[in-house]
């Protein structure tokens, strides 16, 4: 971090353009999303309807940041805070600096449980420091500054442009390059989240993963992600032939007892159910409400159910 800690530059983000007046101001609102969606692993994500509220301040000097809602009192309110690392690093790549800012985050994507929080987090950061620039740097431009936070483009991908997207990773001698295109989806598809108490870590789940797996796998996997993305366009009937996996779910599921229960009793009534990301949170993709008799047995056991829009990417919302 450039001037946090008094070892660095007066600046926040870059020394080398233009600096940012005293009390400028951007709101921006980033959604959750899910990534996976079955057998897209590593390349399909959507935007849902759950938000973050992101405000950011230039001030005269350091960084000031608080914290309410989902992860307050937990996430650290200093320069190591993701938000904070991506405004700087969005000012940075636009060329522009501050003597300062004042980061307030209002959560309400939950931490931890296979919806994106990290992902949003950055974007919120990167889409923030994007206001205050007037919209310097391209949507391509946020994808790999986001992805390159995560590692992977599947959810940041879906929180920059919102909807459906698809998402692939470029290596050549000239470094990592993120890309992804969003794509339009049936109208009449709504998502459905079972969040549990319990959180996850992706490190953990991800490490459950074998490092190969047999062609007739695969196959099927190649089969069921070219079928999902007909099935979101214009086929939703397909929905859950098309949502089947058998790269990663089953091998996640010994960390995931709760969640696999929840799955399998979805998908035996009809249900395209997946583990949403690295779980555990569970996704539901269809046309019509979740059976009032299992979300009734969720929330008994504990679960929060949640009807969400497919959701547009981050916006600002106010600028000052």
């Amino acid at each position: 971090m450039s001037d946090v800690d008094g070892s660095g530059p007066e600046v926040f983000g870059s020394s080398g353009g233009r600096i940012l007046p005293v009390g400028r101001t951007v709101t921006i609102e980033v959604p959750a999303s899910s990534a996976n969606l079955g057998p897209g692993f590593d390349a399909l994500g959507v935007a849902l309807g759950l938000y973050d509220t992101i405000s950011v301040t230039v001030i005269a000097s350091g960084l000031e940041l608080e914290v309410s809602g989902e992860g307050a009192g937990q996430v650290p309110e200093d320069a190591s805070h993701l938000v904070a690392k991506a405004v700087e690093a969005g000012l940075r790549a636009g060329g522009v600096g501050a003597p300062g800012v004042r980061i307030s985050c209002t959560n309400s994507i939950p931490h931890s449980r296979g919806l994106g929080s990290s992902a949003s987090a950055a974007v919120g950061g990167l889409v923030a420091a994007n206001g205050l620039m007037d919209g310097a740097l391209s949507t391509d431009h946020l994808v790999q500054l986001a992805s390159e936070f995560e590692g992977h483009p599947d959810n940041a991908a879906a929180s920059v442009l919102g909807g459906v997207v698809v998402s692939w990773t470029e290596r050549s001698t000239d470094g990592v390059r993120y890309r992804a295109v969003r794509m339009e989806v049936d109208p009449s598809i709504v998502a459905t989240v079972l969040v549990p108490s319990e959180t996850s870590s992706t490190a953990q789940t991800r490490g459950l993963l074998p490092a190969t797996v047999p062609h007739e796998d695969a196959a099927f996997n190649a089969s069921r992600a070219a079928l999902m993305s007909v099935a979101l366009a214009s086929h939703p009937e397909h929905l859950l032939a098309a949502t089947e996996d058998r790269l990663h779910q089953s091998y996640r599921a010994p960390a995931l007892v709760g969640t696999t229960e929840w799955v399998t009793r979805l998908r035996e009534r009809g249900l395209a159910a997946t583990v949403s990301g690295a779980g555990p949170t569970v996704l539901v993709l269809g046309t019509g409400a979740l059976p009032a008799d299992l979300r009734e047995l969720a929330e008994r056991q504990g679960w929060t159910v949640r009807d969400l829009d497919i959701a547009d990417g981050a916006r600002v919302v106010a600028t000052g």
